[in-house]
């Protein structure tokens, strides 16, 4: 599978999850995708909040670890 096809395989997923974050005051971007390795930023409360990283680990990473072949970890980036 190509970087293009994971990338866009990421934004789906991410598409999917918006909703909550958005409800939430936040939002994610997608950075890059590099060897497996999602980068991602943080936007609005997301970027501030103290469950940010629980939110990027327990959340997002668990969702595109189960629905994107060949992703290893997020990154957050800021």
């Amino acid at each position: 599978m190509s970087d293009q096809e994971i990338k866009e395989q990421v934004q789906e997923v991410l598409d999917k999850l918006r909703p909550f974050l958005l409800r939430d005051g936040g939002d994610c971007e997608l950075i890059d995708v590099e060897d497996g390795v999602v980068k991602l930023r943080l936007l609005g409360a997301c970027g501030s909040c103290p469950s940010s990283t629980i939110t990027l680990k327990a959340g997002i990473e668990r969702a595109l670890l189960e629905e994107v072949p060949g992703i290893v970890e997020v990154e957050q980036v800021f």
